[in-house]
């Protein structure tokens, strides 16, 4: 099995690398989904967020209400904190079932976007950094998620620097030009994922 950790800036286009990679025979475990689903209607988790943040973080059916969760933590580090703290065991918990479920010789690809941030890199036998540079990012933001410069900004300012990113990577896929460019870096890349094992350094 090689346990793969892939991560990117937002906008990036990580969302089409693990959809490639998932084509291609990995088995794709996608922290953002998993967050959602710990904290899904019912859950200790969503009781958790509740307690520490109050009602004002559901909406009318008792779902999540994410945009007012986000205002609430969104550069209040403590509060980030806090949230951080209910979330992501479980989501660690939850992915580590989902890799002893698959096949001993699958390459497990666990999409993290705050991978560098959290400190889990040592935990791949390789990470694969999506990279593109911050105007890339800047531009995608604003026309594809319909954010103001301004908000784009402090999203991008949030994460981890591209600097830290590429210091953590063990294999960098350029995303700044077509598909068909990422198409074909990632041809080259898998079989280095999928043919050996990877040792780290």
């Amino acid at each position: 099995m090689v346990r793969v950790g892939l991560t990117g800036g937002i906008g990036s286009g990580k969302s089409e690398v693990s959809s490639r990679l998932a084509a291609r025979g990995a088995v794709v475990i996608d922290a953002d989904l998993l967050a959602r689903e710990v904290v899904a209607p019912g859950t200790d988790g969503l009781r958790e967020v509740v307690e520490a943040f109050g009602n004002e973080v559901l909406t009318a059916e008792g779902a999540l209400d994410r945009p007012a969760l986000g205002k609430l933590v969104f550069g209040d580090e403590p509060a980030r904190r806090k949230l951080e703290a209910i979330i992501h065991p479980r989501v660690r918990a939850r992915a580590a079932e989902i890799e002893a479920a698959a096949d001993p010789d699958a390459v497990i690809v666990h999409d993290i976007p705050l991978l560098v941030e959290t400190g889990q890199a040592d935990r791949f036998d390789l990470v694969l950094v999506v990279d593109v540079p911050p105007e890339v990012q800047l531009a995608r933001l604003v026309a594809n998620r319909g954010m103001s410069e301004d908000e784009a900004r402090a999203r991008i300012a949030s994460q981890a620097t591209r600097e830290q990113r590429l210091a953590a990577a063990d294999v960098v896929l350029p995303n700044d030009g077509p598909l068909a460019e990422l198409d074909a870096r990632i041809d080259e890349v898998w079989p280095r994922l999928s043919g050996v094992q990877v040792t780290k350094g």
